[in-house]
């Protein structure tokens, strides 16, 4: 079983927001004193799945890139006082499995643990017109860190934090560097950047840095097990 270190040098400030990237959108999260943990889809599975130490786990929609059952099962029997917040689709999902969870919706306010946690939006964004737009929940997660899941949501509140996907099948790059300029985030980094090939991620990760940066956006871009406190 996995289990992250506090820190990559014993050094983190307690009170600060900790993120491990794991890969994809599969965040750790270690704030307030809990570990949070946000989609752990079939991009993620090797450094997910035996995790320990795990309070609570979010799903913002059901893709397989954002939700991956079996490791979802590994991290319940490897966690077994975790609890699972999850949008619409993916508590279906869930409960068909007989997996104990609770859902988010749009504009509900909640406590996990002490930590803020609010649900904002409804639809992930638009693959194709033709196509079904599939249901999607992003988290602000305590009062810092916009988590949009696969959207361009306006939370309509003051951002901190914001994890920015920068590729997909539903997104150009322009779009998501647009989308961090109209949010304004105090600092942003990359996420939804998987399906690319590690040594390939240069577009998506240098021209937001060069841009925001310009802007007076802070722009991080990390890459998978790379650690930062905020």
């Amino acid at each position: 079983m996995l289990k992250i270190p506090n820190s990559s040098n014993g050094v983190f400030d307690e009170k600060a927001m900790k993120i491990t990237k794991l890969g994809h959108c599969c965040l750790l999260i270690e704030t307030g004193g809990k570990r949070i943990l946000t989609d752990p889809g079939a991009y993620s599975i090797e450094a997910q799945t035996g995790l320990v130490g795990i309070d609570f786990v979010l799903f913002t929609h059901d893709h397989a890139d954002h939700f991956h059952l079996d490791s979802l099962k590994a991290l319940i029997k490897n966690n077994l006082q975790m609890q699972i917040y999850a949008n619409t689709s993916v508590g279906e999902l869930l409960a068909k499995e007989g997996i104990a969870h609770f859902v988010v919706r749009n504009g509900e306010n909640i406590e996990i643990g002490g930590v803020a946690l609010q649900g904002i939006g409804t639809e992930h964004a638009v693959i194709y017109p033709s196509l079904p737009t599939p249901a999607n929940t992003g988290f602000f997660i305590d009062n810092r860190l916009w988590y949009p899941g696969d959207a361009f949501t306006d939370p309509k509140r003051t951002i901190e934090i914001m994890a920015l996907p920068v590729a997909g099948p539903w997104m150009r790059i322009d779009e998501a560097i647009d989308y961090a300029l109209q949010m304004r985030p105090k600092m942003c980094f990359p996420v939804h950047d998987g399906m690319l090939q590690p040594d390939r991620l240069g577009p998506v990760h240098a021209l937001p840095e060069k841009l925001l940066d310009a802007e007076g956006i802070q722009f991080f871009p990390m890459v998978a097990g790379d650690i930062r406190e905020f």
